[in-house]
């Protein structure tokens, strides 16, 4: 069985994707700034979430032409930031070199609207607290955040993030046992997906398909986009995402 699209479907081009990616980043970011009680920074072409020594600094470039005077600001949150700072450019035009921060690319990936396969495994959407937290330990391991340990519920994934506009997680069950996770947003009639982790237990299981699956079965009507790593992109092309452009990532020491 398949979940369809309707007649309300809107594509959008390989060209328009990575500023559908950078908006839709930075609406999960607010939200999950928001969530945690951190200070969220909105410009015209960027937006940061200015967190503690452990959540660190994450800053969302919104626009492909940085004013001078906004390179200036975004250096200066970088400089002053409590933890790890990360930068995210999905239009890969900001050159960050003069801050000495470690620099990779990772694709802005796009898949239109259509039909969307049955997970093979139990995919749900988190609706509490227990599971939230389940969830929570599944992404800290799965994408090691040593940032995050020792462990504090509610600290990566705040109860609050699922009552967020457009915001939902989503776990894949094994026998009964939380095995993957991620989390889903939905923003300007675009989704796209955040944290899709799997528990070391159970990789090679199929796990991070199902939660993908089980996220895009309520988004099927959308256009989607992510940032795929290296390791994530087969998987993505598998379920009909197309590359669309290099995206810059930096981060400090």
């Amino acid at each position: 069985m398949t979940s369809g699209s309707s007649s309300t479907d809107q594509s959008v081009s390989l060209a328009e994707a990575p500023l559908r990616q950078a908006r839709n980043s930075a609406a999960f970011w607010t939200a999950t700034g928001r969530s945690r009680g951190h200070e969220v920074i909105a410009r015209r072409g960027f937006v940061a979430v200015a967190g503690d020594e452990r959540a660190g600094l994450r800053v969302l470039i919104q626009e492909a032409d940085l004013e001078p005077a906004e390179v200036a600001e975004l250096s200066e949150l970088v400089r002053g930031a409590a933890g790890t700072a990360y930068v995210e450019d999905p239009f890969d035009s900001t050159d960050l070199s003069h801050l000495g921060m470690r620099t990779w690319q990772m694709p802005v990936m796009l898949r239109q609207p259509g039909p969307v396969a049955e997970p093979t495994l139990e995919v749900s959407r988190v609706q509490g607290a227990e599971e939230l937290q389940a969830a929570e330990r599944v992404v800290i391991e799965g994408f090691e955040l040593t940032g995050f340990e020792p462990y504090r519920p509610g600290e990566l994934f705040p109860s609050s993030l699922i009552e967020q506009p457009g915001v939902d997680v989503f776990i894949a069950s094994i026998d009964g046992a939380v095995a993957g996770a991620g989390v889903s947003v939905v923003a300007d009639g675009v989704g796209s997906h955040y944290w899709i982790a799997t528990s070391e237990a159970f990789r090679s299981r199929g796990v991070g398909r199902a939660v993908m699956l089980g996220a895009l079965a309520h988004v099927a009507d959308l256009p989607a986009t992510l940032t795929a790593s290296k390791l994530g992109r087969p998987l993505y092309e598998s379920l009909g995402y197309t590359v669309a452009s290099p995206s810059s990532w930096w981060a400090s020491s």
